[in-house]
């Protein structure tokens, strides 16, 4: 994987996947691997993936100043990597609280920014609310599902407010589509993916009061891809951060959960592709 200097001397890492347009995939959790994101269901095959390892997670270095993990402040290592590549403009991909990065991006740059695919945003840095019975319609929609009545049960303790971590891996069915064998191996590869403090620093760089109103200035085309089935970024509330750019293009990927790329591969490729390529 090759590095690069951050400006305050952080050392970070990418790593290259495939052929064609460069596409910088900035990946969620937040502040977790990029090495979850795989090749996108296939898309290296259209496209030349960069899948960055934000600082503090990954092969990138952990940070002197754990508050430079802010996601408004990680636009300047997002701002390093393009320059980095000798990149005019930077198509980006960015995946759940990615998607936050490459907003903030998108405002504080936007002479630089091609194009931008979000998948299954989350809403949350836009000021897009989320209800509990909204994500409880979604979590009903699958009642027919074996391991329903656990994953069921330990939904209502969160929303309740009284989950323990037990309670966090029972659910995570309702994460995927399909929980074949595929997303097990997936969901248990996480398990130590995530910077637990860095995320927390993250998560300080959400201003949806500034960022709200500023999607209405970013010029760049946006595609925006829901999971059908997704509690975490329900269709609902992807619509409504859809019509906060001026360019965006709305999709939802039939019995897709929070990882689509997994769940039908050719479904997501399709029209990710076809946007970016």
């Amino acid at each position: 994987m090759p590095d690069l200097s951050a400006r305050d001397g952080t050392k970070l890492a990418y790593e290259a996947i495939g052929q064609g347009r460069p596409v910088v995939c900035l990946p969620g959790g937040p502040m977790q691997d990029s090495v979850y994101l795989g090749d996108l269901g296939g898309l290296s095959g259209y496209l030349r993936l960069i899948r960055f390892d934000l600082r503090g997670t990954g092969r990138s270095a952990a940070p002197e100043d754990m508050t430079s993990c802010r996601c408004d402040r990680l636009v300047d290592d997002v701002e390093a990597l393009r320059e980095h590549l000798g990149l005019e403009r930077v198509d980006l991909l960015a995946h759940c609280p990615g998607a936050n990065l490459a907003e903030w991006y998108a405002i504080r740059h936007p002479d630089r920014v091609g194009r931008m695919a979000l998948v299954t945003p989350s809403p949350v840095g836009a000021g897009v609310a989320v209800t509990s019975e909204v994500r409880r319609e979604i979590v009903r929609s699958r009642a027919g599902e074996p391991w329903f009545g656990p994953a069921s049960a330990a939904f209502e303790a969160i929303q309740a407010g009284r989950a323990t971590d037990d309670d966090w891996d029972q659910i995570a069915p309702f994460t995927y589509g399909r929980w074949d064998a595929a997303a097990q191996t997936h969901y248990a590869g996480s398990e130590n993916q995530r910077n637990a403090e860095a995320a927390a620093a993250y998560v300080e760089g959400y201003a949806p009061d500034a960022v709200r109103p500023a999607l209405g200035t970013v010029d760049a085309p946006v595609l925006l891809l829901a999971g059908e089935v997704d509690i975490s970024a329900p269709p609902s509330a992807v619509a409504e951060l859809a019509s906060l750019f001026p360019d965006a293009t709305l999709t939802t990927q039939p019995g897709a959960g929070h990882y689509p790329w997994l769940d039908d591969p050719a479904a997501f490729t399709r029209p990710v592709a076809g946007f970016l390529a």
